[in-house]
Parts: structure tokens; C-alpha cells; sequence
């Protein structure tokens, strides 16, 4: 979403490194071109103009021009100022003293409110929650089949009396607002702490979609009035979030899509304009593409450092813990690395789901953008194939594999045969490394470890050589005498004392026998 900004925003700071002063022509030059950054993504101009002179403002003070790397400290303000107007600090939910709670949804058609509800239901729900869904848009073709679905998927009840309408020639029946108020009843009654209304949207904001929505806001007077709002969408994003503040008084934001190509700078100026902070975040079209929205790390994937936290956060979330711990102990036992080890962690891996999502949260992992975006998916795939085509036996003993074995390999994978041999050569490589560090040498090619740090072991210096004879003779006869200024067994320079048997405890004389 935010690859045209990061990109700006990066080369403008390459310009700083390595000086030590920074002139006030420097940072006129930086922030001019911060500000074309930004208004090229698509960020508001009142935001822009408040980014802007903020960020002057800190960088031409005492902060950076008292610090020893400039260039570094500017970076440091911009990222600070892009939290900031992110909402500075993570929202979570509000939940009620008595339950349940109850979160409407609100914003246009096409934003992914229902796509949305099934995400946060199943969000709500890992983390303890019994949530029940409410159908209330009742006038969009196939809405309430289409939350029925992603409820299922879920694992999560949906509450939906009326079926809506199968094409945009039927006339809706029911009452949305009577809807939404029997939900929460049915909740209450059946004991769900949680209620995440679903409501209709319209392609623009009319007066009759924001009637609705005040209906059914003040029928069940909801602790949160989630907002969700398309990334894509371009400057119209903050005239629409006005609107709904205004119509709906929303308590939060939901970006939605923020896995799309467009430049996105629309979503950074929805927090500055309302007020109001973003608390969630759609990353793709599963249920699982669902994350609570953190400023200081999103600016950290603006600005290309990395999102290691919600890496790690993913990771806990999928790894199998008795699959780690039987790597680990096998890992301690030296035993060999095979290839139905590799296709367990393979798979571990394809549970966290994208590959190019993971790596772009790696620090630096930008610096081969172009790289990243040519990683081909299906890869993956094709790996996994060409392992599963081996029989169990060829797993466990790769070097069984002959021509004619790897041929058929290929064969029942769909492949070329240099495919499975570049696949065994990396895994080859993988083995040897596991074999290393199991053994206790370390990661090769690291400092200590590996088959270099072996080579230094043992290494002295090196004896001087000289040419003249006179000086060689000289030079043998100084290294003697350093050799004979200590007395022998001597410590620190001092010649030890004679040891008295009678100081020593008592018994201990029969060891000096």
C-alpha cells in the first residue's frame, strides 16, 4: 500500500547520510521533498502542511544540531510525527462492564464491513470471546447469505431473521433497526459477551444510509461505532469520514484492503481529520488477513525498518509448539536433518501466511523491493511437490537419489529434473549448516564460527623476519631476556614466596606428602 511513499520518503534520506552538520539549506531541501512525498501519495494538504512544519521545526532545533549523526536524528522526527498523526498509541476495544458488548459497523458499500465482521468475530473469538453476529444490512443482494458464510467459517453463530434480498430488483423486507435490537436480546439471552452488528451502506453518503445508521446506533446505544473505510479510495476517504462522524459519531477506524496498490496516503489523514484513532486493519481476503493496528509499527514499514513484533506475534500465533520442541531436541541429539524435517517447517512456515507479507516486515528487507515483488508464490509449491513425490524412504536417505529416482521425482511433480537437482543442492547446503551448528561451530561465514573460525584457531603471531643478520641476532637476544625477566612460576611479575606448611588448615599437610 505504502510502496510509492516508502520509496520517496527513503531516497530523500539517503541524501543526509554521512554528514555531520546539517545546514538549514539541508533540511529545506529535506522537508520540501518529504512534502512532494506525501502529497503525491494521496495525504491530505492540511495534514501535509502539519507534517511539514513540524517536522522543520525539530529539525532545524537544538536536537539536531547537538546530535552526532543528523542525518539519523531526522529520521528519527519523521518517524516519531508519522506515529503521531497515525493516532500515536494502539486503541483496543472497550469492553463492557456487563456484557455484552456491542460494536456496530458502519461505511459504504464495498468497503468489506461483512468481509470485516467474519474477520473481527474470529479475531474476537482466539482471543477468548463468544461473539455473535447480527445481520442488518438487509438491502445489498446476497449481504446476509454472504455474513451466514463467513460466519460458518468462522465458528461463530449469526443472528439473521430476515434473508435480505438475492437481486437488486427485490424490495427489502424487515426492519434493520428491530433487527439490531432483537441481536443484542438474542445475545444477552444466550450469553455472548460479544455483538458485532453489521449494517447497510450505499455507493455514496445520502441522507436516508445515515438516518439508518442514527437508528440503529441510538436502538442499541453501542460501546463502538467501528468505521470502515476502503484504502483505496483516494482523497474521498476524508470527506466520507467526516460525514459518518458527523451522521454516526464513530469511535474508531478500520482500514480496509491495505494489501492494494494504491498509494494509501488517504488513510494517514482519516485519524489527523476526525480525531478519531485506527484500531484495525485488513491485510488481505481471508479471515486470518486481520491485525490490530499498531502507529509505531506502521510507521516502521513506511519507513522500511521493519515490523519484527508483529512477525513474532504471527508466528506464536500459528507455530505448532510440540513440532518446535521436536526440532530442537533433535537439534541437541545431532541427529540428520531430512527432508521430512524440511517439509514439517515448510509447512509451519505456510501457516503465517504470505511470504512476501513476512519479508517485507524483515529490517531491511526494502533494500530489495524489486526483488520482492518478483518472489514468485508458487514456488513454494513446487517445492513442496517435488518432496511429496519422494517416497519416505528417499526423504530420510537423500542419497538414494540416482538419475532415474530423480527423474521420476519430476516426473510426479510436474517439473524439469533441474528442479529437483537445485532443490537437493540447497538441501544439501541447509544440512551441512545444521550439522555445524549442532556440532557447536557455529554459523558459517559469522565471526567465530564456521569453518573460518576453526582456521584462526591456534594462529600466534607471526615471527618477524629481518634481513640484516645483526639486527635478527639483536631482536633473538630482547625476546630472551623478556623470557628469563620472570622468575619461573612467577604471577604478575612477582616472584612467589615459600610456602609455610603451618599457615596452611589443619590436615592440610598430608597433601604436600
Amino acid at each position: 500500500m505504502f510502496n510509492s511513499l516508502s520509496d520517496r520518503l527513503t531516497a530523500t534520506f539517503k541524501n543526509l547520510r554521512g554528514k555531520g552538520r546539517l545546514t538549514e539549506a539541508d533540511v529545506d531541501g529535506t522537508v520540501r521533498e518529504i512534502r512532494r512525498a506525501l502529497l503525491d501519495a494521496d495525504v491530505a494538504v492540511p495534514v501535509v502542511r502539519s507534517f511539514v512544519s513540524r517536522v522543520k521545526e525539530r529539525a532545524l532545533g537544538l536536537e539536531v544540531s547537538q546530535s552526532l549523526n543528523p542525518g539519523q536524528q531526522v529520521v528519527k522526527i519523521v518517524n516519531e510525527q508519522l506515529v503521531e498523526i497515525l493516532g500515536g498509541q494502539t486503541r483496543r476495544i472497550n469492553l463492557a462492564k456487563n456484557p455484552p458488548t456491542v460494536i456496530m459497523l458502519a461505511g459504504l458499500q464495498g468497503a468489506g464491513k461483512t468481509t470485516l465482521a467474519g474477520k473481527l468475530a474470529k479475531h474476537l473469538k482466539s482471543e477468548g470471546h463468544t461473539p455473535l453476529l447480527v445481520a442488518c444490512d438487509l438491502q445489498r443482494p446476497n449481504a446476509v447469505k454472504q455474513l451466514q458464510i463467513n460466519g460458518e467459517r468462522a465458528g461463530v453463530p449469526v443472528y439473521a431473521p430476515h434473508p435480505g434480498v438475492s437481486s437488486e430488483f427485490e424490495e427489502a423486507t424487515g426492519d434493520p433497526v428491530v433487527v439490531a435490537g432483537n441481536g443484542v436480546s438474542e445475545a444477552r439471552q444466550k450469553q455472548h459477551d460479544v455483538v458485532i452488528v453489521d449494517t447497510a451502506g450505499r455507493l455514496g453518503v445520502d441522507e436516508e444510509m445515515m438516518k439508518q445508521a442514527a437508528d440503529i446506533r441510538a436502538a442499541i446505544n453501542p460501546h463502538e461505532v467501528l468505521f470502515v473505510i476502503d484504502s483505496m479510495i483516494g482523497q474521498d476517504a476524508v470527506n466520507t469520514a467526516q460525514a459518518f462522524n458527523e451522521g454516526v459519531d464513530f469511535t474508531g477506524v478500520v482500514l480496509s484492503k491495505l494489501d492494494g496498490d494504491a498509494r494509501g496516503g488517504a488513510a494517514l489523514s482519516v485519524t489527523h481529520v476526525t480525531g478519531k484513532p485506527v484500531m484495525f486493519a485488513s491485510t488481505g481476503e481471508g479471515l486470518d488477513d486481520f491485525e490490530v493496528f499498531h502507529p509505531d509499527r506502521m510507521a516502521g514499514r513506511i519507513l522500511e525498518m521493519g515490523d519484527i513484533l508483529t512477525l513474532i506475534e504471527q508466528a506464536e500465533k500459528s507455530w505448532d509448539k510440540d513440532e518446535a520442541e521436536r526440532m530442537a531436541q533433535k537439534f541437541v541429539d545431532q541427529e540428520d536433518f531430512t527432508l521430512e524435517d524440511f517439509l514439517a517447517q515448510m509447512q509451519q512456515v505456510r501457516k503465517m501466511g504470505s511470504m512476501k507479507k513476512m519479508l517485507s516486515m524483515m529490517p531491511g528487507a526494502a533494500i530489495s523491493k524489486q526483488q520482492l515483488e518478483q518472489f514468485d508464490e508458487s514456488q513454494i509449491d513446487r517445492i513442496e511437490a517435488i518432496v511429496r513425490s519422494m517416497t519416505p524412504h528417499e526423504r530420510v536417505a537423500p542419497k538414494l537419489l540416482n538419475g532415474s529416482r530423480r527423474a521420476r521425482i519430476a516426473r510426479g511433480s510436474g517439473v524439469h529434473v533441474s528442479e529437483v537437482n537445485q532443490l537437493m543442492e540447497r538441501f544439501s547446503q541447509a544440512q551441512k549448516m545444521m550439522k555445524k551448528m549442532a556440532s557447536g561451530g557455529g554459523m558459517p561465514g559469522m565471526p567465530g564460527g564456521g569453518a573460518k573460525g576453526k582456521k584462526q584457531v591456534g594462529k600466534g603471531k607471526k615471527k618477524q623476519k629481518f634481513g640484516n643478520p645483526a639486527k635478527a641476532a639483536q631482536a633473538a637476544k630482547e625476546q630472551s631476556q623478556k623470557k628469563t625477566s620472570l622468575p619461573s612460576g612467577a604471577a604478575f611479575g612477582q616472584a612467589p614466596k615459600e610456602l609455610d606448611p603451618s599457615a596452611l588448615p589443619k590436615g592440610f599437610d598430608k597433601f604436600l606428602k
